[in-house]
C-alpha cells in the first residue's frame, strides 16, 4: 500500500500582512515624497554651518596647541638650513617619551623673556651635564681637543667673521645649550643672560619647512657624532 503523500501547504512564519505592506503612490506609480520634509529650513542650514565652523575652530585650536608648532623665521641665524621668511612646522609630541638630542632643531620660548611670548628656533649643541667650550665658532665637549663634527654646517657661516669664543661652561641638569647654524650671526646661548633653555620651555622639534615651496625640506635628520 503506497504511503500517502502530504499535500498540505507549508506554513510560513512570516505574516501575510507583512508581505502585503505597500506604500501609497501617485498615479505614475512612484512613491510620494514630501518636499517640505527634505528641504531644511533657513534656521537649520545656519545651525549646520555654525556647527561646522565651530568644529573647525576647535580642531585648529587642539592641533596648534597640542600637536604642532607653526612658526615664521624672521632672521638668518639658522642659515643655510633655514633662511629668513621660511615657515616651519614642528611637533609638540616629539619629546613626550624622549629627550632632545644633539643636532635637533628646537622651537622654544626665549629664556631671557619671562613672559614666554618670544619664540626662538635654534639647534641643540650641548646636553645636560656636559661642559661646553666654543673656540672660533667650533664646539668642544667635555674638554675634548677635537671639535664636534657638525655635518649640517656650511663653512661659509663659520669663517670670515670675528667668531664668538665662549666657555668653558657646564650645562645645568635638565637644560640645553643652543646655537644657530650661522655661527657668526646668531643670538644664542653664548650671548643670553640665561645661558641655557630649560626642558619645560621647549615647545617642539622642528620637522620641515613648507614655505616658500622652492626651499621646502625635511629638517628632522639624525646625525652621527
Amino acid at each position: 500500500m503506497e504511503e500517502e503523500k502530504n499535500t498540505a501547504p507549508i506554513e510560513a512564519d512570516i505574516e501575510i500582512g507583512a508581505i502585503e505592506e505597500t506604500t501609497e503612490t501617485d498615479e505614475g506609480g512612484a512613491p510620494e515624497t514630501d518636499p517640505e520634509k527634505k528641504k531644511p529650513t533657513l534656521q537649520e542650514e545656519i545651525w549646520s554651518y555654525a556647527k561646522t565652523i565651530a568644529l573647525a575652530f576647535v580642531l585648529a585650536f587642539l592641533i596648534t596647541n597640542f600637536i604642532i608648532v607653526n612658526c615664521n623665521v624672521p632672521t638668518g641665524s639658522m642659515m643655510d638650513t633655514i633662511i629668513p621668511k621660511d615657515r616651519v612646522i614642528g611637533s609638540r609630541l616629539s619629546f613626550l617619551f624622549s629627550e632632545p638630542e644633539r643636532g635637533d632643531i628646537i622651537i622654544f620660548k626665549y629664556p631671557d623673556d619671562e613672559t614666554g611670548d618670544t619664540i626662538f628656533i635654534k639647534r641643540v649643541v650641548g646636553l645636560p651635564g656636559e661642559t661646553i667650550r666654543v673656540i672660533n665658532n667650533r664646539i668642544y665637549i667635555n674638554g675634548s681637543t677635537e671639535p664636534l663634527e657638525e655635518p649640517y654646517l656650511d663653512e661659509i657661516y663659520l669663517t670670515g667673521g670675528a667668531g664668538r669664543n665662549f666657555g668653558p661652561f657646564t650645562i645645568p641638569e635638565g637644560e640645553y645649550f643652543m646655537m644657530g647654524d650661522h655661527r657668526n650671526n646668531s643670538n644664542d646661548s653664548r650671548l643670553w643672560k640665561n645661558k641655557t633653555v630649560p626642558r619645560d620651555r621647549i615647545l617642539g622639534k622642528a620637522l620641515f619647512t613648507y614655505w616658500p615651496f622652492n626651499h621646502a625640506k625635511w629638517l628632522d635628520v639624525n646625525y652621527e657624532y
